[in-house]
């Protein structure tokens, strides 16, 4: 009747299907299954395009990308008719109703779909049943870094797609164009990285409980801006270690200039090595970096030991003067020692200070010495034969600001050689 027509059009329950889902007979198709159920895998082109890459952060390792994501496939219950050949395109509204590939991003920490002003998704269906959806996802994935060289280094990063539920026998991805099938911005710039690479490449994923899946790789290789750590931790090192070597043309005598300079030196490179350190994984093998302020560390430590050493000899040598000078002033009276400047020969005061007393005892004096020369000469071999340590401490000790001399030219020329060294190492 009449009345139960009206009463149907008044049922809110009841939704029309859209002018687009008759066209495509939505309706008429079990879309939970896949294309071709039961038969030979279905192949699911992949293309990508790199918009940007946001961040690379290495004590988190992992990086920020933004990608247009695109998918290739034949559905044919998506196939209508067309007089003029022209495809069809729809946003996300439609994607609910239908089949789509569940490609999820591999070691994926956080990603999303852009959604402004509305989900940048994008599906168009072309008459035969191709398919192109297409979406713009920012994903965060990690990256297994190696900072042994670190500054010095390059790391390769990798964003790696899978299906999800459907292993090799029901879905097979591919790289729709080979090689062309990842392309990037021209205008891609990091700040503290040079993207060497972008490449594509495929292969197999196990896994125990549910067999083999199709993964699809996008590798890129990074090599680190070396010059931000140059101002920021090379120059700094290299400049405090020759700020140390100042203390070696002050006099040795000056013990606060000196003292002051070492710990301050010391402490800046320790400053230094901490803010490094703080901007890095605490990783459990020694980096690049850390070779070299800790051997900067190491050479200013040392122009701080070597004026302690300067310091205490050069105090151990004015304590045997000022012993020698009280042995002397003690032994000898004023007489004596006049006495001894006209004949050249000693004697004590209370002895007879006659003319005659004078030649008798200069004559035993000098049959004295004839005899004592004969037993020097075997006592001076064997001093001879006594070890080089003696005389060579003997020597440093009277001679004690040599060392100052030395270590203006050994430090320098071991921090050179050091610095050839590690720059032909790492570099």
């Amino acid at each position: 009747s009449k009345r139960e027509i009206k009463m149907r059009k008044l049922d809110s329950t009841k939704v029309r299907p859209l002018k687009s889902e008759q066209i495509l007979h939505i309706e008429d198709h079990d879309f939970a299954l896949r294309p071709g159920f039961g038969g030979s895998p279905i192949p699911v082109g992949i293309d990508v395009q790199v918009e940007s890459i946001d961040s690379i952060s290495e004590v988190d390792m992992d990086f920020t990308m933004t990608l247009y994501l695109r998918h290739y496939w034949k559905d044919e219950r998506l196939s209508f008719r067309s007089n003029k050949n022209k495809s069809m395109t729809f946003d996300g509204r439609l994607i609910k109703k239908i089949w789509v590939p569940d490609v999820f991003f591999v070691h994926s920490k956080r990603s999303f779909i852009h959604d402004t002003t509305v989900e940048n998704i994008m599906l168009r269906v072309y008459p035969d049943g191709n398919v192109l959806f297409s979406l713009r996802i920012t994903v965060s994935a990690m990256c297994f870094m190696d900072f042994s060289r670190f500054p010095l280094d390059t790391q390769n990063c990798s964003l790696e797609l899978e299906s999800y539920a459907y292993n090799e026998d029901d879905l097979m991805l591919y790289w729709k164009h080979g090689n062309k099938s990842l392309s990037t911005d021209e205008h891609i710039s990091l700040s503290q990285f040079f993207i060497e690479e972008f490449s594509a490449s495929s292969g197999l994923a196990f896994y125990s409980s549910t067999g083999w899946y199709n993964r699809l790789f996008i590798n890129f290789a990074l090599r680190r801006h070396i010059f931000f750590f140059l101002l920021q931790s090379y120059f700094p090192a290299m400049l405090m270690v020759m700020l140390s070597w100042v203390s070696f043309w002050i006099d040795r005598r000056a013990v606060p200039a000196r003292v002051s300079l070492g710990i301050t030196t010391v402490l800046t490179m320790s400053t230094i090595m901490t803010g490094v350190s703080a901007s890095m994984p605490q990783v459990s093998y020694i980096k690049a970096v850390d070779v070299y302020l800790w051997t900067s560390f190491l050479f200013v430590f040392l122009s701080v030991i070597e004026y302690a050493a300067v310091n205490y000899l050069t105090t151990i040598e004015e304590r045997k003067q000022l012993k020698k000078r009280g042995k002397a002033s003690g032994m000898y009276s004023i007489d004596a020692v006049q006495a001894m400047a006209f004949d050249g020969c000693f004697r004590d005061t209370d002895v007879d200070m006659s003319p005659a007393a004078f030649s008798d005892r200069c004559e035993e004096n000098e049959t004295r010495a004839r005899t004592a020369s004969d037993s020097n000469v075997d006592t001076a071999r064997i001093k001879r034969k006594r070890s080089l340590k003696g005389n060579v401490g003997r020597i440093i000790l009277q001679n004690n600001h040599v060392i100052d001399t030395y270590s203006r030219i050994i430090f320098p020329s071991v921090y050179i050689v050091f610095n050839f060294f590690y720059w032909g190492l790492y570099i």
